[in-house]
């Protein structure tokens, strides 16, 4: 009813959404954004913004943060599609699209990054599916990016976005590698376990994307121009 059974050209048996499934997940997709707009006002109502009008500022922040929630969806979506490093198997070092999941953890605090980058990963679902195992669709789509969420943990600190990422990032590897090692053995590389194995090959990518975003994240100009963002984000 939700899911069918291919078999690929690979001759593996994999499961995606039938359109029941399809509507499902978008309806997944919106709760998760609209529990992302009650987590961020629930931050920024915390951050001594400047008095006004109650009705008119609880509408205003409504707005602001879901596009904020939404725009980051998107251009993450966009960004994950310029690839630096793309592995065959399943992988890729992309151009700053983690970056742009974590930022909604730095401006709204970790409940409206966990819930936005958990959306993130029911988008990149209904995208481009690929499932052998309903776990593996959990540890793939739903923690591994969700993690990145994890960048909520800063929101407050000082260079906090760099932080959050380094986190968020490292939370992202950790479910992707025991993605990796449960579903994905026959991959491993001849004469590699598969623990090792699933270690460097998804370390490779993203560490390598973590590497390029920490470098332009301690530019002064992008670090001052996102602090920058934030303030008009929680104003």
């Amino acid at each position: 009813m939700f899911y069918d059974v291919v078999v690929n050209d690979g001759g593996q048996t994999t499961y995606t959404p039938t359109t029941l499934g399809n509507v499902l997940l978008m309806v997944l997709l919106a709760v998760l954004l609209a529990g992302a707009v009650i987590f961020a006002r629930r931050y920024a109502a915390g951050q001594k913004l400047q008095p006004e009008e109650p009705a008119k500022k609880g509408g205003k922040l409504t707005a602001k943060q879901l596009v904020f929630c939404a725009m980051s969806i998107a251009l993450g979506t966009i960004l994950s599609e310029i690839k630096i490093i793309d592995f065959p198997w399943g992988g890729s070092a992309t151009l700053l699209s983690m970056l742009v999941i974590c930022l909604p953890g730095y401006l709204f605090g970790l409940g409206a990054g966990l819930m936005t980058s958990v959306a993130y990963g029911v988008l990149q679902l209904l995208i481009n599916p690929y499932v052998l195992f309903p776990m593996q669709l959990v540890l793939d789509y739903l923690l591994a990016f969700g993690a990145l969420g994890l960048s909520g943990l800063f929101a407050g600190a000082k260079r906090g976005l760099l932080k959050g990422y380094l986190v968020g990032i490292l939370g992202r590897y950790v479910f992707t590698v025991l993605s990796g090692w449960i579903f994905f053995a026959e991959y491993a590389w001849e004469g590699w376990p598969v623990l090792p194995y699933s270690l460097v090959y998804n370390g490779i990518y993203i560490f390598a994307e973590g590497a390029i975003t920490t470098a332009v994240l301690l530019v002064p100009a992008v670090s001052n121009g996102i602090a920058a963002v934030k303030k008009m984000a929680l104003s």
